[in-house]
């Protein structure tokens, strides 16, 4: 394999990792107040409310108030069905550097600006709605992690773009 194939295979594995990855972070958002009930007993089913009950505690209060929600306000999920639907759309965005790397690499620098958006946003915005600070550092990791593969993409691109460059043509004897 020379070497433009396997860095647009490369390219593609990692661009495909970090879709499928952004994918399924939307598609939770839709089911919210089941997985929340789901993972609250699951949770106590492990004894997590003995051994980590500030973790217990949380899920449990998001899970109340989600059941609230749902209950009393179901127009409020509403905001998390446009939160699944944004990751859905933002993964479509790939498809562009997936078919054309050099020509779409905006599209992996605006994911990696999007990934260490997460930071200020949720520094900022957690303690505004009363979110644990450890419940933060959490939310801060998916951009730390998100943001690894599309860094190795966009390293990759460079190099397919390096490959890809016309060799200068020799100089006229003179």
């Amino acid at each position: 394999m020379n070497d433009r194939a396997a860095l647009l295979k490369g390219i593609r594995v990692w661009l495909g990792l970090f879709v499928v990855c952004l994918v399924l972070s939307g598609a939770t958002a839709f089911p919210l107040v089941h997985e929340l009930r789901w993972t609250e007993g699951v949770l106590t089913s492990l004894s997590v409310p003995h051994h980590l009950p500030a973790l217990a505690d949380w899920i449990e209060r998001v899970r109340q108030g989600l059941d609230t929600a749902d209950t009393d306000y179901p127009f409020l999920l509403y905001g998390t069905d446009w939160l699944a639907f944004a990751h859905l759309v933002i993964a479509v965005a790939f498809y562009g550097p997936y078919r054309d790397p050099v020509r779409n690499i905006w599209v992996v620098e605006f994911g990696m600006i999007a990934c260490a958006g997460i930071i200020p946003l949720a520094l900022v915005c957690g303690p505004i709605r009363g979110i644990p600070l450890w419940w933060t550092v959490i939310d801060m990791s998916f951009g730390v992690i998100g943001i690894v593969p599309l860094y190795v993409v966009r390293k990759k691109i460079k190099r397919l773009e390096a490959v890809l460059a016309p060799t200068p043509a020799p100089a006229p004897a003179t």
